[in-house]
């Protein structure tokens, strides 16, 4: 990351300020690379706070200001019928987590006959080659708080969908889409009771909020658009947990995880299909400079998004001290897991910003130069539904 001359300069400094250097540095590449000043204008605020101050893991809550209008109809129109058919299905789709749910099932994170994740998820021969050597038992412990991190991200998303949610019913111009809304802001709630009681019962262990990820829901809360909270939460944000969600469920042999994230796929399933619905028309009201504007502020979440998945949180509790920052980073990046998770989030994602038209000819090279226009031939999610996902997602395994 740091060029030559910087490298063999801050070879010579003590490990802990080369780590603290690379990653004032790292937070400083993420926005330096921001190429629309709106956009930067949009996100700097957020990640000040989340990439250098780090708000999300001061061990006290965020206070985010929220700027939006929200907006009343009180002719109660019945103004979007797809709108109005996916809220008929969202009621239907209700489930009470306490029944549903085999609870009693008893949940050993060190059981191979049940792993959390895959055996190779983890390339341990890498970590061998950069002087990191783990007996069996460290493995299944190194497995077992990767797992976590990765659920506690997701808990984490769910909060900010929770209050993004809520910010969008009040704010989103179809009264239909208001209906919807409510739906899932209760299915937000009940998505953060499952993970956190899943972490907390079963895994017994829950990660601070990754950085990344707390500038992209605090620049949500700030944002006093509507459309963009629905291109940020119900595109970006669920777009990529969907595509997580169905590589864990693939992966996991654990009989509660899979059970759980089986019922959180299918309402995942409808709330991307919503933003899909909201944005598909309205993208082409807006005038080119500010169409112009989300479709960069996309491209850089997607880029933000897919740094998402360095775990920095696992790393600062492991290694911090005899592994360069540096060294942990390129090893999450090409172990196995981490990057299938990468490929198929984005396989999620790209499909549904080329069907609302966020994906351009001007930004076609930038997407294939960062190897994400592979998935534009994907399905969008107005085209996908839980149970079919939740289908295909069986077969493949």
């Amino acid at each position: 990351m740091f060029g030559d001359r910087t490298k063999k300069l801050t070879a010579m400094l003590p490990l802990r300020m080369r780590n603290q250097m690379d990653g004032l540095y790292e937070a400083l590449q993420v926005l330096m690379e921001v190429r629309d000043p709106r956009v930067l204008v949009s996100l700097a605020p957020s990640g000040i706070r989340g990439l250098v101050l780090q708000r999300g893991k001061q061990g006290v809550p965020t206070q985010t200001p929220a700027h939006h209008s929200a907006h009343f109809d009180w002719t109660y129109p019945s103004d979007n019928s797809e709108m109005r058919a996916l809220y008929t299905r969202a009621k239907v789709g209700q489930w009470n987590s306490d029944v549903a749910l085999p609870w009693g099932t008893s949940v050993d994170p060190y059981d191979p006959a049940t792993p959390l994740l895959p055996e190779g998820f983890l390339d341990f021969d890498a970590l061998a080659r950069a002087g990191i050597r783990l007996d069996a038992k460290e493995r299944q412990r190194l497995v077992h708080s990767v797992a976590s991190w990765m659920l506690s991200q997701f808990l984490h998303g769910e909060q900010g969908a929770l209050f993004a949610a809520a910010q969008v019913t009040e704010a989103v111009q179809f009264f239909d889409g208001k209906l919807y809304g409510a739906t899932q802001v209760m299915d937000e709630g009940r998505h953060v009771e499952v993970f956190h009681r899943y972490l907390d019962t079963k895994l017994e262990k829950l990660y601070q909020v990754n950085d990344n990820l707390f500038v992209i829901i605090d620049a949500l809360m700030a944002d006093a658009r509507w459309d963009m909270k629905f291109l940020g939460m119900q595109i970006m944000v669920e777009g990529l947990a969907l595509g997580a969600f169905g590589t864990l469920y693939k992966q996991t042999k654990e009989p509660l995880l899979k059970e759980l994230l089986k019922y959180v796929i299918q309402d995942e399933a409808r709330h991307v299909h919503y933003g899909v619905l909201a944005l598909r028309d309205h993208m082409k009201q807006l005038s080119d400079s500010e169409k112009r504007e989300r479709e960069d502020w996309a491209f850089e979440v997607a880029l933000l998004m897919r740094n998402r998945f360095l775990a920095y949180e696992v790393y600062e509790e492991w290694f911090e001290g005899i592994l360069p920052r540096a060294k942990w980073r390129e090893f999450v990046t090409h172990t196995p897991g981490m990057h299938q998770f990468r490929q198929t989030m984005f396989s999620r994602l790209v499909p549904n910003l080329r069907e609302i038209g966020l994906i351009t000819p001007r930004l076609l090279p930038r997407y294939e130069k960062v190897g994400l226009l592979q998935y534009m031939g994907g399905l969008a999610a107005d085209r996908l539904d839980g149970d079919g996902l939740i289908a295909e997602l069986d077969h493949a395994a």
